[in-house]
């Protein structure tokens, strides 16, 4: 039987404006699967805009089923968007974590992370008129509290942010819409998570 996997999160999971074997965690299946760790494609629960509170609302709904072998979580980017706080993400996020290791079977050392990349450098943002240097310190707020929880949990976290700001605008690193990811950019936050998944599910 192959392992499960259950995928948590907004755009960046879902994959906006991309094909669907794009997105990076459909990439982190197939990465594992060449090196002989059979596991499936994932079940992903995620939409383009959602915030902490909108995806734990969309997981009730959903209603996964059964138990997964591997929980990813990437979200928070639009409740820095939307100018919501650091502490009530810091206790969503938090909400979030313990849902995901209940997926799990409780199974922290299952439950993988990615922080939030950096949208600021995009062009999007740029046209957009919006205080870079405010989203990057308030997005560095954000990682700093999702970080703190998954150490407090003994949960995996992958930084990716720092991926993002060194070449997150790229042309080929970036959607049509010039803020999404490109596949290209999935495929560098997929090389970096992929030794995390590799360990936990080996």
């Amino acid at each position: 039987m192959p392992l499960t996997y259950l995928a948590l999160g907004d755009s960046y999971t879902i994959g906006e404006g991309i094909v669907e074997n794009g997105r990076w965690p459909m990439q982190l299946a197939h990465a594992l699967r060449e090196e002989g760790i059979p596991l499936a494609d994932p079940q992903i629960i995620a939409t383009t805009g959602w915030t902490t509170d909108e995806l734990d609302d969309a997981i009730s709904a959903a209603e996964p089923l059964g138990e997964f072998d591997l929980v990813s979580l990437l979200i928070g980017v639009n409740n820095q968007y939307r100018g919501r706080s650091l502490d009530e993400y810091r206790v969503q996020f938090a909400a979030l974590l313990w849902r995901a290791v209940g997926f799990t079977g409780n199974r922290p050392d299952r439950v993988l992370v990615l922080s939030i990349p950096d949208w600021g450098v995009t062009p999007f943002a740029e046209e957009s008129g919006r205080d870079v240097a405010q989203i990057a310190r308030e997005l560095d707020g954000f990682n700093t509290a999702a970080r703190e929880a998954c150490e407090l949990r003994g949960i995996r976290y992958v930084d990716i942010t720092e991926a993002s700001r060194e070449c997150g605008a790229e042309p080929a690193m970036l959607a049509d819409d010039g803020l999404h990811p490109s596949a290209a950019m999935y495929a560098e936050w997929t090389r970096l998570a992929l030794p995390a998944a590799r360990a936990m599910l080996s």
